[in-house]
Protein backbone atom coordinates (compact mmCIF):
# COMPACT_ATOMS: atom_id res chain seq x y z
CA UNK A 1 0.00 0.00 0.00
CA UNK A 2 2.85 2.39 0.87
CA UNK A 3 4.61 1.59 -2.39
CA UNK A 4 1.46 2.33 -4.35
CA UNK A 5 1.03 5.60 -2.49
CA UNK A 6 4.65 6.63 -3.20
CA UNK A 7 4.23 5.75 -6.88
CA UNK A 8 1.10 7.90 -7.14
CA UNK A 9 2.86 10.74 -5.30
CA UNK A 10 5.90 10.53 -7.62
CA UNK A 11 3.68 10.46 -10.70
CA UNK A 12 1.75 13.49 -9.45
CA UNK A 13 5.00 15.39 -8.70
CA UNK A 14 6.40 14.58 -12.16
CA UNK A 15 3.17 15.72 -13.79
CA UNK A 16 3.25 18.99 -11.81
CA UNK A 17 6.85 19.73 -12.86
CA UNK A 18 6.03 18.97 -16.50
CA UNK A 19 3.00 21.24 -16.34
CA UNK A 20 5.08 24.07 -14.89
CA UNK A 21 7.74 23.59 -17.56
CA UNK A 22 5.12 23.74 -20.31
CA UNK A 23 3.72 26.94 -18.82
CA UNK A 24 7.22 28.44 -18.49
CA UNK A 25 8.34 27.64 -22.05
CA UNK A 26 6.18 30.28 -23.78
CA UNK A 27 7.31 32.86 -21.20
CA UNK A 28 10.97 32.01 -21.81
CA UNK A 29 10.40 32.12 -25.57
CA UNK A 30 8.85 35.59 -25.26
CA UNK A 31 11.76 36.80 -23.11
CA UNK A 32 14.29 35.39 -25.60
CA UNK A 33 12.50 36.97 -28.55
CA UNK A 34 12.29 40.32 -26.77
CA UNK A 35 16.00 40.18 -25.89
CA UNK A 36 16.98 39.41 -29.47
CA UNK A 37 14.75 42.24 -30.72
CA UNK A 38 16.26 44.78 -28.30
CA UNK A 39 19.82 43.76 -29.19
CA UNK A 40 19.04 43.94 -32.89
CA UNK A 41 17.57 47.45 -32.60
CA UNK A 42 20.40 48.61 -30.32
CA UNK A 43 23.07 47.50 -32.79
CA UNK A 44 21.26 49.29 -35.62
CA UNK A 45 20.70 52.48 -33.62
CA UNK A 46 24.31 52.96 -32.50
CA UNK A 47 25.55 52.83 -36.11
CA UNK A 48 23.21 55.44 -37.60
CA UNK A 49 25.58 58.41 -37.55
CA UNK A 50 28.53 56.43 -38.98
CA UNK A 51 26.83 54.95 -42.03
CA UNK A 52 27.15 56.12 -45.63
CA UNK A 53 24.48 55.02 -48.09
CA UNK A 54 25.53 57.18 -51.04
CA UNK A 55 28.98 57.47 -52.56
CA UNK A 56 28.74 61.28 -52.59
CA UNK A 57 28.49 61.22 -48.78
CA UNK A 58 31.75 59.32 -48.33
CA UNK A 59 34.73 61.29 -47.02
CA UNK A 60 38.26 60.53 -48.17
CA UNK A 61 39.92 57.59 -46.41
CA UNK A 62 43.46 56.28 -46.51
CA UNK A 63 42.24 52.71 -45.95
CA UNK A 64 39.06 50.83 -46.81
CA UNK A 65 38.45 47.41 -45.25
CA UNK A 66 36.45 45.15 -47.57
CA UNK A 67 34.81 42.32 -45.62
CA UNK A 68 35.06 39.03 -47.45
CA UNK A 69 32.43 36.57 -48.56
CA UNK A 70 32.32 33.82 -51.17
CA UNK A 71 32.31 35.00 -54.79
CA UNK A 72 30.00 32.24 -55.94
CA UNK A 73 27.04 30.44 -54.41
CA UNK A 74 27.24 27.19 -56.29
CA UNK A 75 27.62 28.35 -59.89
CA UNK A 76 25.83 31.67 -59.36
CA UNK A 77 27.67 34.93 -58.73
CA UNK A 78 27.08 36.05 -55.15
CA UNK A 79 25.56 39.54 -55.23
CA UNK A 80 26.79 40.27 -51.72
CA UNK A 81 30.31 39.87 -53.11
CA UNK A 82 29.80 41.67 -56.43
CA UNK A 83 28.20 44.72 -54.78
CA UNK A 84 31.03 45.03 -52.26
CA UNK A 85 33.70 44.80 -54.95
CA UNK A 86 31.83 47.12 -57.31
CA UNK A 87 31.62 49.74 -54.55
CA UNK A 88 35.32 49.33 -53.70
CA UNK A 89 36.36 49.90 -57.31
CA UNK A 90 34.03 52.90 -57.67
CA UNK A 91 35.36 54.49 -54.47
CA UNK A 92 38.93 54.08 -55.70
CA UNK A 93 38.12 55.53 -59.12
CA UNK A 94 36.43 58.50 -57.42
CA UNK A 95 39.54 59.13 -55.32
CA UNK A 96 37.68 58.42 -52.07
CA UNK A 97 39.96 55.55 -51.01
CA UNK A 98 43.73 55.18 -51.34
CA UNK A 99 44.45 51.67 -50.00
CA UNK A 100 42.48 48.47 -49.51
CA UNK A 101 42.67 45.92 -46.71
CA UNK A 102 40.93 42.79 -47.99
CA UNK A 103 39.89 40.71 -45.00
CA UNK A 104 38.40 37.25 -45.15
CA UNK A 105 38.65 33.53 -44.66
CA UNK A 106 41.47 31.45 -46.09
CA UNK A 107 40.12 28.03 -45.17
CA UNK A 108 42.04 26.04 -47.79
CA UNK A 109 43.86 26.45 -51.09
CA UNK A 110 40.67 26.34 -53.17
CA UNK A 111 38.86 28.89 -50.98
CA UNK A 112 40.69 32.14 -50.42
CA UNK A 113 38.50 35.22 -49.99
CA UNK A 114 41.28 37.86 -49.76
CA UNK A 115 43.11 36.61 -52.86
CA UNK A 116 39.87 36.38 -54.86
CA UNK A 117 39.10 40.02 -54.00
CA UNK A 118 42.66 41.08 -54.82
CA UNK A 119 42.45 39.46 -58.24
CA UNK A 120 39.28 41.39 -59.05
CA UNK A 121 40.82 44.69 -57.90
CA UNK A 122 43.90 44.04 -60.03
CA UNK A 123 41.63 43.34 -63.01
CA UNK A 124 40.04 46.74 -62.32
CA UNK A 125 43.55 48.31 -62.59
CA UNK A 126 44.00 49.03 -58.89
CA UNK A 127 47.81 48.99 -58.34
CA UNK A 128 49.10 46.01 -56.38
CA UNK A 129 50.98 48.24 -53.93
CA UNK A 130 47.62 49.69 -52.88
CA UNK A 131 46.27 46.29 -51.81
CA UNK A 132 46.89 44.55 -48.48
CA UNK A 133 45.55 41.14 -47.46
CA UNK A 134 44.35 39.84 -44.11
CA UNK A 135 44.05 36.06 -44.34
CA UNK A 136 42.87 35.77 -40.71
CA UNK A 137 39.56 37.62 -41.07
CA UNK A 138 37.57 34.55 -40.07
CA UNK A 139 34.83 36.59 -38.41
CA UNK A 140 33.73 40.21 -38.50
CA UNK A 141 35.29 40.71 -35.05
CA UNK A 142 38.64 39.40 -36.34
CA UNK A 143 38.55 41.65 -39.42
CA UNK A 144 37.69 44.85 -37.54
CA UNK A 145 39.99 44.39 -34.54
CA UNK A 146 42.95 43.17 -36.63
CA UNK A 147 42.66 46.23 -38.88
CA UNK A 148 43.76 48.30 -35.90
CA UNK A 149 45.88 45.86 -33.90
CA UNK A 150 47.85 44.33 -36.79
CA UNK A 151 47.59 46.76 -39.70
CA UNK A 152 47.82 49.82 -37.48
CA UNK A 153 44.93 51.77 -38.98
CA UNK A 154 42.40 53.46 -36.71
CA UNK A 155 40.42 55.62 -39.13
CA UNK A 156 39.12 53.43 -41.91
CA UNK A 157 36.08 52.79 -44.06
CA UNK A 158 34.35 49.40 -43.99
CA UNK A 159 32.62 48.20 -47.15
CA UNK A 160 29.74 45.72 -46.85
CA UNK A 161 25.92 45.53 -46.75
CA UNK A 162 23.94 47.70 -44.32
CA UNK A 163 23.01 44.96 -41.85
CA UNK A 164 26.65 43.86 -41.75
CA UNK A 165 27.85 47.47 -41.47
CA UNK A 166 25.81 47.93 -38.31
CA UNK A 167 27.36 44.92 -36.57
CA UNK A 168 30.87 45.80 -37.75
CA UNK A 169 30.49 49.34 -36.40
CA UNK A 170 29.12 47.99 -33.11
CA UNK A 171 32.27 45.87 -32.76
CA UNK A 172 34.51 48.80 -33.75
CA UNK A 173 32.86 51.14 -31.27
CA UNK A 174 33.17 48.56 -28.48
CA UNK A 175 36.93 48.34 -29.14
CA UNK A 176 37.42 52.13 -29.39
CA UNK A 177 38.13 51.92 -33.11
CA UNK A 178 37.31 54.94 -35.26
CA UNK A 179 35.55 53.45 -38.28
CA UNK A 180 32.74 54.26 -40.67
CA UNK A 181 30.94 52.05 -43.14
CA UNK A 182 29.69 52.35 -46.71
CA UNK A 183 26.47 50.33 -46.96
CA UNK A 184 26.21 48.71 -50.38
CA UNK A 185 23.05 47.11 -51.83
CA UNK A 186 22.01 43.56 -51.03
CA UNK A 187 20.81 40.92 -53.49
CA UNK A 188 18.20 41.75 -56.10
CA UNK A 189 17.18 38.17 -56.91
CA UNK A 190 15.78 37.41 -53.45
CA UNK A 191 14.80 39.23 -50.27
CA UNK A 192 17.76 38.07 -48.20
CA UNK A 193 15.35 37.16 -45.37
CA UNK A 194 17.33 34.06 -44.40
CA UNK A 195 20.53 36.10 -44.08
CA UNK A 196 18.73 38.81 -42.10
CA UNK A 197 17.31 36.28 -39.62
CA UNK A 198 20.79 34.80 -39.19
CA UNK A 199 22.08 38.33 -38.57
CA UNK A 200 19.79 38.68 -35.54
CA UNK A 201 21.58 35.76 -33.87
CA UNK A 202 24.98 37.02 -35.05
CA UNK A 203 24.32 40.31 -33.26
CA UNK A 204 23.41 38.48 -30.04
CA UNK A 205 26.66 36.52 -30.39
CA UNK A 206 28.58 39.79 -30.86
CA UNK A 207 27.14 41.13 -27.60
CA UNK A 208 28.17 37.93 -25.80
CA UNK A 209 31.66 38.12 -27.34
CA UNK A 210 32.19 41.70 -26.22
CA UNK A 211 30.48 41.91 -22.83
CA UNK A 212 30.47 38.34 -21.49
CA UNK A 213 33.31 36.24 -22.94
CA UNK A 214 35.56 39.15 -24.02
CA UNK A 215 36.50 37.26 -27.18
CA UNK A 216 39.69 38.23 -29.00
CA UNK A 217 40.63 37.60 -32.65
CA UNK A 218 41.69 34.03 -33.32
CA UNK A 219 45.13 35.19 -34.45
CA UNK A 220 47.14 38.24 -33.48
CA UNK A 221 50.84 38.85 -34.04
CA UNK A 222 53.42 41.45 -35.01
CA UNK A 223 52.22 44.68 -36.59
CA UNK A 224 52.18 44.99 -40.38
CA UNK A 225 51.37 48.71 -40.78
CA UNK A 226 49.72 49.96 -43.94
CA UNK A 227 52.00 52.83 -44.98
CA UNK A 228 49.80 55.54 -46.50
CA UNK A 229 51.13 58.27 -48.81
CA UNK A 230 51.19 60.89 -46.05
CA UNK A 231 53.00 58.49 -43.71
CA UNK A 232 55.46 57.54 -46.47
CA UNK A 233 56.22 61.24 -47.03
CA UNK A 234 56.87 61.76 -43.31
CA UNK A 235 59.12 58.69 -43.17
CA UNK A 236 60.99 59.91 -46.25
CA UNK A 237 61.51 63.35 -44.73
CA UNK A 238 62.70 61.79 -41.47
CA UNK A 239 65.21 59.59 -43.35
CA UNK A 240 66.52 62.63 -45.26
CA UNK A 241 66.94 64.54 -41.99
CA UNK A 242 68.80 61.64 -40.38
CA UNK A 243 71.07 61.31 -43.43
CA UNK A 244 71.79 65.04 -43.36
CA UNK A 245 72.71 64.85 -39.65
CA UNK A 246 75.01 61.89 -40.31
CA UNK A 247 76.72 63.67 -43.23
CA UNK A 248 77.17 66.78 -41.10
CA UNK A 249 78.71 64.70 -38.31
CA UNK A 250 81.14 63.10 -40.77
CA UNK A 251 82.15 66.43 -42.27
CA UNK A 252 82.81 68.07 -38.86
CA UNK A 253 86.00 66.13 -38.02
CA UNK A 254 87.37 66.90 -41.48
CA UNK A 255 86.89 70.64 -40.93
CA UNK A 256 88.55 70.51 -37.51
CA UNK A 257 91.45 68.29 -38.59
CA UNK A 258 94.93 69.98 -38.24
CA UNK A 259 96.63 71.04 -41.46
CA UNK A 260 99.83 69.04 -41.85
CA UNK A 261 103.02 70.64 -43.12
Amino acid sequence: MRRLFHRKQSSFLGFTLLKRALVALPVLAIILAATLFVIDRWVSFQAQDRLYTNIEQVDNFDVAVVLGTSKYLGKILNEYYSHRMGAAIELYDEGKVEHFLLSGDNAHRSYNEPWTMKRDLLNAEVPEEKIFLDYAGFRTLDSVVRAKEIFDTDNFLIITQKFHCERALFIANSHNINARCFAVPGPSRHSGLKVRVREVFARAKAVLDIYITHTKPKFLGPKEPILTSSQATLVGEKVLEENAVEESALEEPERNAPISD
